[in-house]
């Protein structure tokens, strides 16, 4: 078992793990953190939302 617990922001019709945040850019431990998220619920797909910068930025990653 894993010392931590993680919390995904959303789920979506159980399939699409989505994950908000409000930063500046996306750094390596964003990508990593949605690819752990991913691969821990056995989802196809993810989407990591910034809503910090002048227009909605996102990236979907897959497995």
């Amino acid at each position: 078992m894993l010392p931590h617990k993680f919390y995904v922001d959303f789920v979506v019709n159980e399939d699409i793990i989505l994950e908000i945040k409000a930063i500046k850019e996306f750094s390596n431990e964003h990508i990593a953190q949605i690819l752990n998220y991913l691969k821990l619920a056995k989802s196809e797909i993810g989407l990591l939302v910034n809503f910090q910068t002048k227009s909605l930025q996102y990236k979907r990653y897959s497995l």
